[in-house]
C-alpha cells in the first residue's frame, strides 16, 4: 500500500468531537505518519497493518469556524486538488447559539448509481437513493455558518450480513465462500474494508470531513438480531467462526466509531486508547480487549454525552450493554444505568436522548414486544417460553418493550426530569431512534399528578438507506394498526403485564422511505422536519418533505392539556 514512502489518506478526515474550545478528526491512512490539522499533530498507531490517527485540536474560539487542511508528514493530502467540494472546515459549539442536529439510522453500503438507486420493488438489488448522500449535496451549496451542528448517526452504519458487492468481491478473493459465515463478514480485516467503503464516496467523504459525527452501533454493525435474548448469544457463541467476527466487529468499532465519541478530556483519560498509542502494533491489546468486552461487559461503556450550547445530547448504547440474564434482562447494567442519571442532571433548555431501538413504538408493536417478555419469561409455562423465545428472534421482539424493567426506569426518568425534580425542567424532552425502517413522532403525556413542564416527544427516523419493499410495508402498516393495539393489548393483559404509567400517539402517519430528520433547536422552541430524497434521471437528488412540526409545548409552561393526555390515553389503551 506504501506508494515510494509518501503517506496518503486511506479514509477520511472525519470530523468526530467538537466543542467549544476544542475539536477532534479522525484519519486512516496508509502508513506511519505524523498527520497534522491546525498546526496541531498526532503519530498515527497501527492495529494489524492498519494506520490510524485522532488528531485533537485546541485553544479554539466559542462560534468561530475555520478551514482546515489536513497533511501527513508536512505534506498537503486534504483537501484534494482536484475537490469540487468546499474547504473542510471545523465551526465550534456557541453556547448562546440555536443549534442542529441531523440524525436517521440503517445504512446500507451499495454503489451510488442504478440498478441499486432503484426501490426494492423495481429491482431485488435497489436500495433507493441514499438520504446521507442527497444531505451532503444539498449542505455543500450551503453558506459554511449554515451548517449543522452534528450528525447523529443512530445505528447499522454497516451492514455486516448485507455486504456492498465490491466488498463481497474482496471477501470472495481472500477465502471460501461456500463455509460459514458465508458472504458475511468475517472477521477485522473485512470490517476495515466495508467502513472504506461506506464512507470513501465524495460527497459522503466531504460531509464526514467538514460536520461533526457523533455514532452508535446497532445489531447489523455487528450480525442481525444481535445480543436479543442469552439463548441466541449461547446458540452464536457455539458457531466456530462466531469469536472472530464479534472479535474483529469491537475492534472495528473501537477504531471506527467510538474513539470518535469522545471528549479531548475523555480520550486523555482513556487508558486502552493511551496503551495503544504506544504499541508498535496494537492487534493483539485490541483482540484481548474485544474478547473480555463480549464475554464480560461489565463496566464497559458505550454511552456518551455531548453538549450542543443549551442543548444536552445523552446517546444511549442499547444493543452492546444489555445484560440477557433469564432472571433478570436489562437493557443496560446497573454500572451505565447510574451514569445515565447523572448525565440527565443539570441545566439545559433541550434533553436529548438518543438510542437506536425506540423506546415507544405503536401500542400494538408495543403490547405484542410485552406480552412476549412475559411469555418468554414462562407466563403461559415452559412450552409456550419455548415458543416466545423463537417468535422473538423470528419478529425482532427486542425494543425497549421487550425489556419491560429498563422501559419503566427510562420513562419514569423521563418524567423525573421534565417534572424538575433533577434540576430545572428542559423545555423539551425528545427521545431521537431509528432501527424500525419507517418514521414518525410519538407524543407524550404524563399523569396530571406528576408535575411535568417539559414538552415530551419521540422522534423516529428510519432508513438512511434500506427502505423495505412492499410486502413488508403491509406487513408494518398493519402492526401499527388499531385493530394490532387491541389484539396485542389483550394478549398482555392475559399475560400479567402491566400498563405503562405514560400515555403516547403517534401524530400523523409514518414514512417508509429512505429519509433523514432535523432537528432545530433555538432557545425554549424546538422544531423538527423528516425529509426524503427524490431525484430522476442523471441529475442529483434533492429532498423532499414528509413531516414537519414544532415540538415545543403547545401550552403555557408545559402543562399537559387535557385533550392531549385523553387521546394519548385512548390510543395505548387498547
Amino acid at each position: 500500500m506504501d506508494t515510494d514512502g509518501v503517506a496518503e489518506l486511506i479514509l477520511g478526515p472525519l470530523l468526530r468531537h467538537v466543542g467549544e474550545h476544542d475539536a477532534t478528526v479522525w484519519v486512516e491512512t496508509n502508513a506511519a505518519c505524523e498527520v497534522e490539522v491546525l498546526g496541531h499533530g498526532a503519530r498515527t498507531f497501527e492495529v494489524e497493518g492498519h494506520h490510524y490517527a485522532l488528531v485533537v485540536i485546541d485553544g479554539l474560539e466559542p462560534g468561530e469556524r475555520r478551514a482546515y487542511e489536513v497533511a501527513l508528514d508536512g505534506r498537503r493530502a486534504w483537501p484534494e486538488l482536484d475537490s469540487a467540494f468546499p474547504p473542510s472546515t471545523i465551526g465550534t459549539i456557541d453556547g448562546e447559539r440555536a443549534a442542529t442536529v441531523v440524525f436517521g439510522s440503517c445504512r446500507v453500503t451499495a454503489p451510488q448509481v442504478a440498478p441499486y438507486t432503484l426501490s426494492k420493488d423495481a429491482d431485488e438489488r435497489g436500495r433507493g437513493i441514499d438520504a446521507l448522500r442527497t444531505l451532503a449535496l444539498q449542505l455543500h451549496e450551503r453558506p459554511p455558518d449554515d451548517l449543522p451542528d452534528a450528525l447523529l448517526l443512530l445505528g447499522d452504519q454497516i451492514y455486516a450480513d448485507e455486504v456492498s458487492p465490491q466488498t463481497l468481491e474482496f471477501i470472495r478473493s481472500s477465502r471460501d465462500t461456500d463455509a460459514p459465515p458465508g458472504e458475511e463478514v468475517a472477521d477485522f480485516e473485512e470490517y476495515s474494508r466495508l467502513y472504506w467503503e461506506a464512507w470513501r464516496d465524495p460527497p459522503i467523504r466531504w460531509l464526514l470531513s467538514t460536520v461533526p459525527t457523533a455514532m452508535i452501533f446497532d445489531d447489523h454493525d455487528v450480525h442481525d438480531d444481535w445480543n436479543t435474548s442469552a439463548s441466541w448469544v449461547e446458540r452464536m457463541r457455539a458457531e466456530p467462526w462466531w469469536d472472530e467476527r464479534i472479535v474483529g466487529a469491537f475492534m472495528s468499532y473501537w477504531l471506527y466509531q467510538h474513539l470518535g465519541n469522545l471528549s479531548p478530556r475523555e480520550l486523555a483519560g482513556d487508558r486502552l486508547f493511551q496503551r495503544v498509542k504506544g504499541l508498535a502494533d496494537a492487534g493483539a491489546e485490541l483482540r484481548e480487549f474485544a474478547g473480555n468486552v463480549d464475554r464480560g461487559h461489565e463496566g464497559t461503556r458505550w454511552s456518551y454525552c455531548r453538549d450542543l450550547g443549551r442543548t444536552r445530547l445523552v446517546v444511549l448504547d442499547s444493543r452492546a450493554g444489555r445484560v440477557l440474564d433469564p432472571e433478570r434482562r436489562t437493557m443496560v447494567d446497573e454500572h451505565e444505568w447510574r451514569w445515565i442519571e447523572e448525565q440527565v442532571e443539570g441545566d439545559f433548555d433541550h434533553l436529548l436522548l438518543a438510542t437506536t431501538l425506540p423506546l415507544l413504538l405503536a401500542p400494538g408493536m408495543h403490547h405484542l414486544e410485552a406480552w412476549n417478555e412475559a411469555v418468554c419469561e414462562g407466563a403461559w409455562g415452559a412450552t409456550a417460553a419455548r415458543a416466545g423465545e423463537w417468535l422473538r428472534e423470528a419478529l425482532d421482539l427486542e425494543h425497549w418493550a421487550a425489556f419491560g424493567e429498563s422501559f419503566a426506569r427510562l420513562t419514569q426518568l423521563i418524567e423525573d426530569v421534565g417534572a424538575g425534580r433533577r434540576g430545572a425542567a428542559p423545555a423539551s424532552i425528545v427521545v431521537l431512534s431509528g432501527d424500525v425502517h419507517h418514521a414518525y413522532v410519538a407524543e407524550v403525556a404524563f399523569r396530571r399528578e406528576a408535575g411535568v413542564q417539559s414538552a415530551v416527544y419521540q422522534a423516529t427516523c428510519s432508513p438512511v438507506r434500506n427502505p423495505l419493499d412492499a410486502r413488508e410495508r403491509r406487513l408494518m402498516r398493519a402492526a401499527t394498526s388499531r385493530t394490532a393495539a387491541v389484539v396485542a393489548g389483550a394478549l398482555a393483559r392475559a399475560a400479567g403485564v402491566a400498563r405503562p404509567h405514560i400515555r403516547w400517539r403517534l401524530s400523523g402517519k409514518p414514512s417508509f422511505d429512505n429519509q433523514i430528520a432535523t432537528l432545530d433547536v433555538d432557545g425554549r422552541g424546538a422544531d423538527l422536519r423528516i425529509e426524503r430524497p427524490v431525484g430522476e434521471g442523471d441529475g442529483d437528488p434533492h429532498f423532499e418533505c414528509v413531516l414537519e412540526r414544532s415540538l415545543s409545548a403547545p401550552h403555557i409552561q408545559g402543562r399537559v392539556p387535557a385533550r392531549t393526555a385523553s387521546q394519548a390515553e385512548e390510543t395505548t389503551r387498547t
